[in-house]
């Protein structure tokens, strides 16, 4: 209705311009689109050339307006959204951010607990069914890597619980491209997983030789959609549940929606950060790292690099590497017979709706039809090039984009750092620029050594030591969104709200493309401007926002608001931000662990550490990490 009374009005105005310059110059042809006719002269109709060019240059107008709106709305968030009492009283959203602590963390805190059986409306959230009442037995097979398969667990007890249904303890994924055989006791304390949750669903080890004994039928399999309501469970599921007596649910990742019921969430709390503990040998080594970290340098950063070889193939993105690898990236994605012959024709599947796309753009190629050959020209104008994908966000950063991230937030070239990776496309020579910029580089093959072996076959044994001194490093970093990163961002900020910076890749490519076109400060004040809302404040996890694994806001409480401890707590904060000494890290880190041979830690001599891995080099210009 508004374009068309903007379309009315603006005709008007130009018609009567359009009559003056007609008076004045005698020349009929200047506005003949828009000129009202005269008593002498017939009518003349309106040209359709015009009022559909105008029509689209108001289209355009519009779509690129909201485009860009509707590209930066997270970014825009940040600014727009309602801040909290704290944020308002001393305006810390146009001051400078700590970057290696959130000053109002201190203020929230996790909250998963049950709620009461009973409330003013009756019966709430009861106890778990015990297995010889519950509907039947729920099998679950995982898929993925260490994290997915995470979030597959925390949901199949979420599942168990809506179908009243006895869980057997899941099966872990051995044949994705990971490769690991370890079962789920080996990765995850089984004990204690059944014991935590046992008022909320019970859990065995394996389905009773008596009740399979009994079936006629092996298990019934079967595969949810994705992200499928409770009702779906209900409607769907649970029927076959109660017909089969053993159902089992494969690949199971992500079949679960993220948006539930206040309890169910907080069951989910409940599983992900308290209920999936890793097996003694596996805290045991991790703390060990954090330990050794901490003698070090009291505070460090932990950086997640997700830079292997097939995720970048699968992202279809392009790091500068020449011919050689488009080849090399090429034949990875050759592996997959899930994945479509190239990027473009994936993008096009979900726009049309069908798998078989290329199939048929094969079957095209033999044939010289007009309909034929307009598919495979319509394909080919909607193939992204890798420079579109990388100003979308669809890139990960490279470890020199990490570094110069860092460095611009404020991170001395003196810090400390620890990097979880698997294998880095490139090796040594990628991995070169990032160690130029924070030369106390550690990892946990440098700093485990020979304790490290036992662990070498199993890729998800190896990401769970990372996930534990990621989970407990001063600030958490990391190139990408995927898994690792969503999960480790939830829990930092259920257990206090740490640091966690993940980067708004968007934004940042262009500065990553222009930094040779500005000076250093300009480009750090830049990537601070852009990266406000992507450091994890309390204020970034707010009720609807993203996956639940990554903002887990029910299970995050605010502290009751006291002023003069507000004050204090300020105060302290300005005076002085004491890092905890070394004795307290011990005590924090290994007191988890009874059992721990804390005799280790002497034994183990910084200063040897410091010889063979902590060389430091000379910078041209320490406050300036581009300088060569």
């Amino acid at each position: 209705m508004g374009l068309a009374k903007l379309w009315k009005y603006s005709g008007g105005l130009l018609s009567n311009l359009a009559a003056v310059v007609h008076h004045q110059h005698k020349q009929h042809f200047v506005f003949s689109c828009f000129q009202s006719p005269s008593p002498s002269q017939s009518r003349r109709p309106i040209s359709w050339t015009c009022i559909c060019g105008f029509m689209l240059f108001a289209l355009g107008l519009i779509s690129l307006f909201t485009g860009h709106v509707a590209s930066n709305v997270e970014w825009y968030s940040q600014r727009i959204v309602k801040r909290n009492w704290f944020y308002k009283m001393d305006g810390s959203h146009r001051a400078s951010i700590d970057i290696w602590k959130s000053r109002y963390s201190s203020f929230y805190y996790g909250c998963s607990e049950r709620g009461p059986h009973f409330t003013e409306r009756g019966p709430h959230f009861s106890s778990a069914v015990r297995e010889r009442f519950s509907n039947g037995y729920l099998l679950i097979a995982t898929s993925g890597g260490l994290n997915q398969q995470r979030t597959g667990i925390t949901d199949a007890v979420v599942v168990a619980r809506i179908l009243n249904a006895t869980l057997v303890v899941p099966e872990l994924d051995h044949h994705s491209f990971w490769k690991d055989e370890s079962d789920f006791s080996n990765i995850f304390d089984v004990g204690w997983f059944i014991s935590y949750l046992a008022k909320d669903v019970t859990i065995v080890k394996r389905v009773p030789e008596k009740v399979m004994m009994s079936m006629e039928k092996p298990p019934y399999t079967m595969r949810v959609p994705r992200k499928s309501e409770p009702e779906y469970y209900l409607e769907q599921v649970l029927p076959i549940l109660l017909r089969r007596r053993v159902l089992q649910l494969t690949k199971f990742d992500y079949r679960l929606a993220s948006d539930l019921d206040e309890e169910l969430q907080k069951l989910r709390c409940r599983v992900n950060y308290h209920a999936l503990r890793f097996t003694k040998p596996i805290r045991n080594l991790g703390q060990k790292l954090v330990f050794r970290m901490r003698k070090m340098e009291k505070r460090f950063i932990a950086v997640h690099l997700r830079f292997e070889p097939d995720m970048l193939a699968f992202s279809g993105c392009y790091y500068g590497g020449g011919d050689k690898e488009r080849y090399e990236l090429g034949e990875i994605r050759k592996r997959w017979a899930t994945l479509p012959v190239s990027i473009a024709y994936a993008h096009y599947a979900v726009y049309l709706g069908f798998l078989e796309l290329q199939f048929y753009c094969q079957a095209c190629e033999l044939n010289t039809s007009l309909h034929c050959q307009f598919f495979l020209s319509t394909v080919t104008a909607w193939e992204l090039s890798p420079d579109e994908e990388r100003t979308r966000g669809k890139c990960p950063l490279t470890p020199h984009e990490v570094g110069l991230m860092l460095r611009a937030l404020g991170f001395n070239n003196d810090t400390y750092l620890y990097v979880a990776s698997g294998e880095i496309y490139g090796g040594e020579k990628t991995l070169q620029p990032l160690r130029e910029l924070f030369p106390n580089f550690y990892t946990k093959e440098i700093l485990a050594g020979e304790e490290l072996q036992p662990f070498l076959p199993y890729s998800s044994r190896l990401a769970a030591i990372d996930y534990i001194v990621c989970d407990e490093s001063d600030v958490f970093a990391t190139n990408n969104n995927g898994n690792m990163a969503k999960i480790l961002a939830g829990r930092r900020r259920y257990m206090g709200h740490k640091r966690t910076i993940r980067p708004n890749a968007k934004r940042l490519s262009a500065l990553f493309m222009a930094r040779d076109k500005m000076d250093w400060a300009t480009f750090s004040r830049k990537v601070k401007s852009c990266q406000r809302g992507f450091l994890g404040e309390p204020e970034e996890n707010r009720p609807g926002r993203g996956d639940f694994h990554e903002f887990p806001s029910t299970c995050i409480c605010k502290k009751p608001f006291n002023l003069s401890n507000f004050t204090s707590k300020e105060n302290k904060y300005q005076i002085s931000r004491r890092n905890p000494t070394v004795s307290e890290s011990r005590y924090r880190y290994l007191s988890n662990s009874s059992n721990l041979e804390q005799r280790s830690s002497q034994k183990f001599s910084e200063g040897s550490l410091r010889d063979r891995h902590g060389s430091l080099i000379d910078e041209i210009d320490p406050d300036n990490p581009l300088s060569d």
